[in-house]
């Protein structure tokens, strides 16, 4: 071949593909190889069976390949085989073989006629093949039968399209001699997958059992249907010879007397032949993988990168290291406290772009669900009115008071802080609710090691429920420190001269611009089945109003619906629907939306529901208040009968508690993140790095603590073999493609000349150098002393229509006006002997013998 590095590639090919085998993975790599297709008993099988000189692949009528069958053929003085399911067995018997075969494809197919994807890997020893890797697929088939499913068909087809798809993927087609070319299946799926014919290679079966009077001769010259890389012809056994045990070696010999004798492929029987066949997809495949090495490295490469990031916790893993445990202790433990930092404080690397998590999640609670709870307990207009005259009337007792009395407004104000308790309590249980969250996930890294993973997430979480009873102690004593002392000397306290000046107006001024927008989204309306159905509508959300577009671009408004008079209301979901849902309705008993009195609106999470609530809030639109239960909790009389000096009074402490609570929540809102931040999150971080190791080792024993769980050591072991394999794979492609040539791929068939006059005898062409040289139909010559000859030998020989370059003429690798690839020159042309070449010379009258194989030519009958 000229390759001598190269016969290294092929083992190294079987290798990869044993070790990713093994573990149940494909590594996403597509290794090269060759894939036998074909239709049902179209003699693939035979074929694989003369290249290894034995029976041992399982026979019958109908489908008998039902699961790809990996040969790997080795070259070596001593013959056995191996299968990669029964490692360490030698098989010397090929009937044990034939037998394994049937019984591993029943494991998992069952008795029936049923196909399955999962391959077998067979590897044969023996000095009579060469080095070669092929796939035997299930034979095409158009009609299920028996038992068979009934889309058998196209199961068969998806299987082969799994393999000959691939680049990487040399696609041996055989077809039966004895049935039309144009018809073979194997031709028409080659050519679906290559169309430019870089991949296929031909083989013609069954030449000795067609019709007298015919031959396969424009077929195996390529002149009909031809192929780049040419066909090959063989002669299997017949049925007769296979039941009658009739020796592979006989055959082999047969068939060599069958090429040499025929007329019609004498001319050719050196191109012909099983021995020659194997020797030609040894050298193809050999310089497929050569070709295919520049791609093979790099997605090694990528494969070895990607799984660095996952060998780097098992790189220094030593089983035997008694220190081991105690070192996988520390790291992990130190791991869990940076993967917790982060999440908490945020990180560039591994960012969720689908979902908020951990701080984002946290952030969300302090200033959007937690105002949202301040904001649900405002004050009702007319029950704060009415508290405010009850304290008034109740301080001045039988007397009618003059003056404003302070006390009422400190009442007042103190019930209304007592109120913030409940908000504050839930802000801390949501924030506890999300870290105890963010520690299971955290501890997701640690399934290496169960009891280690359930232990610390059994102690960090109890420190966090500890630190949960000091932080909510430290929020009431906030709330009890805000009762202590009304501070009206407060700078943004308004004071009892400006409370008098300021009007309703002006307190429930909004404090946005009326058109700035504060909300864009998308939300569903829920509509009745009758009335149209649910829809998605582009919603934008503004100080003064409500509008809905038909999409982002905002060009076609279906509505806009103004704020004033309306409110919030929960509303429970559907028993089918999976989203949130609240609604908006009017104040008034008018109706908000054509003839509807509420809007449902619909988002895909609780969070963004409290999210849409926040942002009402903000443009003035309120959560609805529950009703009191009892029906003379207001007596009417005491908000009619209000006379005009006590009006005055109440309107001044109204306007002072809505000053001093809006500094009072704006304290609190500023707090509680702070209070939390200390009190918790900081505490459990400084816990996880300074205590948990401690707790850790007080918790039990640390060596059943450290104790890998089953799946994990498995998976450790199979991702190091692969590491290794992988790495030993770029190891040796790097020194095979710096010290190997290869032959290039055949120059594409021009079949011009097939429509064209039968060109004159070589001898008889004029010697025109400037020529272009005429097409030659592509095959594939045996190796031979001196230099590599080229894929597709001139057949210089006296058969008709055969083109060749005449002689003199400038190959492909000197002609400046030729763009194809160059090729190692083929010997000159010769002038036609007068029989044709491969037939012996011999003494007129001498008996006629049938031509030996040359020694000089290597042969499985050698």
């Amino acid at each position: 071949m000229g390759n001598r590095g190269m016969e290294d590639l092929i083992p190294l090919i079987n290798k990869l593909q044993d070790a990713f085998s093994s573990i149940g993975q494909s590594c996403n790599l597509d290794l090269p190889q060759i894939a036998v297709v074909g239709g049902q008993s179209a003699g693939k099988s035979s074929v694989l069976e003369n290249f290894v000189g034995r029976d041992f692949l399982p026979r019958g009528s109908g489908i008998v390949t039902r699961r790809p069958l990996i040969l790997q053929l080795v070259n070596s003085k001593v013959e056995y085989a191996e299968f990669l399911h029964c490692k360490g067995r030698k098989f010397v018997d090929f009937d044990e073989v034939r037998l394994e075969i049937e019984a591993e494809t029943e494991r998992v197919t069952g008795s029936n006629k049923g196909i399955s994807t999962v391959p077998i890997n067979l590897r044969v020893y023996s000095p009579n093949v060469l080095n070669l890797t092929l796939i035997d697929l299930p034979g095409m088939t158009k009609v299920a039968v028996g038992d068979q499913p009934v889309d058998i068909e196209h199961q068969i087809m998806e299987m082969l399209m799994q393999f000959i798809t691939k680049d990487s993927c040399l696609i041996l087609a055989v077809t039966p001699a004895n049935t039309d070319l144009a018809n073979s299946d194997a031709l028409k799926i080659s050519k679906e997958v290559d169309p430019q014919g870089l991949r296929t290679i031909g083989v013609i079966t069954k030449l000795d059992l067609m019709d007298e009077g015919t031959d396969a001769r424009d077929i195996l010259e390529n002149k009909l249907l031809p192929l780049r890389r040419g066909y090959i012809g063989v002669v299997n056994r017949s049925q007769k010879d296979i039941d009658g045990k009739k020796d592979i070696r006989a055959a082999l010999a047969a068939e060599r007397k069958f090429f040499l004798s025929h007329p019609g492929y004498r001319h050719i029987a050196e191109r012909m032949g099983t021995p020659h066949l194997q020797k030609t997809l040894n050298q193809q495949l050999t310089n497929h993988i050569r070709d295919t090495l520049p791609g093979l490295r790099s997605k090694l490469q990528s494969q070895v990168l990607s799984l660095e990031k996952e060998v780097e916790e098992y790189k220094n893993f030593r089983p035997d290291d008694p220190t081991r445990k105690t070192k996988a202790l520390l790291q992990m433990v130190q791991q869990f406290g940076v993967d917790f930092e982060k999440c908490i404080e945020g990180s560039g690397d591994q960012v969720d772009t689908s979902n908020l998590s951990g701080g984002a999640k946290i952030n969300r609670i302090f200033h959007e669900r937690f105002p949202f709870e301040l904001v649900k307990m405002e004050f009702d207009e007319k029950e704060l009115r009415r508290e405010i005259s009850y304290a008034i009337k109740n301080i001045h007792g039988v007397r009618t008071g003059l003056f404003t009395p302070d006390l009422a407004f400190e009442a007042i104000v103190k019930k209304q802080v007592i109120k913030l308790k409940d908000p504050c309590l839930k802000c801390v249980d949501l924030v506890v609710t999300e870290l105890a969250a963010l520690i299971r996930k955290c501890t997701e890294k640690l399934g290496s090691y169960p009891r280690l993973r359930e232990e610390t997430e059994r102690i960090v979480t109890t420190y966090v429920r500890e630190r949960d009873s000091k932080t909510k102690e430290q929020v009431l004593l906030l709330i009890d420190i805000e009762l202590s002392y009304i501070n009206t000397n407060h700078e943004d306290f308004i004071g009892f001269a400006n409370a008098q000046q300021r009007t309703a107006a002006n307190i429930t001024k909004k404090r946005v611009m009326p058109n700035q927008v504060i909300r864009r989204g998308w939300l569903t309306i829920n509509i009745s089945i009758m009335k149209g159905g649910s829809k998605d509508y582009w919603f934008v959300l503004t100080a003064e109003s409500l509008s809905w577009y038909k999409d982002e671009e905002e060009k076609e408004k279906k509505y806009m619906l103004p704020l004033d008079n309306l409110k919030l209301r929960d509303v429970e979901k559907g028993f089918m629907s999976s989203k949130q849902v609240f609604a908006i309705f009017s104040t008034e008993q008018r109706n908000v939306y054509k003839d509807l009195r509420q809007i449902e609106l619909a988002c895909g999470a609780q969070e963004d529901v409290d999210s849409w609530k926040a942002s009402f809030l903000r443009a003035g639109v309120y959560p609805e208040k529950d009703q009191p239960a009892s029906e003379d909790v207001m007596n009417p009389s005491d908000t009619v009968s209000m006379d005009p000096q006590l009006e005055r009074q109440v309107e001044t402490i109204r306007n002072l508690v809505d000053s001093y609570i809006g500094i009072v929540n704006k304290s609190i809102r500023d707090l509680m993140p702070k209070t939390i931040m200390h009190l918790m999150i900081n505490s459990a971080k400084d816990f996880i790095h300074s205590e948990l190791l401690a707790y850790l080792y007080s918790a039990g024993d640390q060596g059943s603590m450290m104790e890998e769980s089953p799946e994990q050591a498995q998976r450790r072991d199979e991702m190091l073999r692969m590491y290794h394999a992988l790495k030993e794979a770029l190891v040796l492609i790097g020194d095979i493609s710096t010290t190997t040539i290869s032959v290039p791929v055949p120059p594409p068939v021009d079949d011009k000349w097939i429509a064209k006059d039968p060109s004159p005898p070589p001898a008889s062409r004029p010697a025109a150098a400037t020529a272009p040289p005429p097409s030659r139909p592509p095959a594939v010559r045996g190796p031979t002393p001196g230099p590599p000859p080229p894929l597709n030998p001139s057949p210089a020989f006296g058969g008709p229509p055969v083109p060749t370059r005449p002689p003199g003429q400038v190959a492909y690798a000197g002609d400046p006006n030729s763009g194809s690839v160059p090729l190692v020159p083929s010997r000159p042309a010769r002038v036609p002997p007068a029989l044709p070449p491969g037939i012996p010379r011999r003494p007129p009258g001498a008996p006629i013998r049938p031509t030996v194989i040359r020694p000089s030519e290597p042969s499985l009958l050698d």
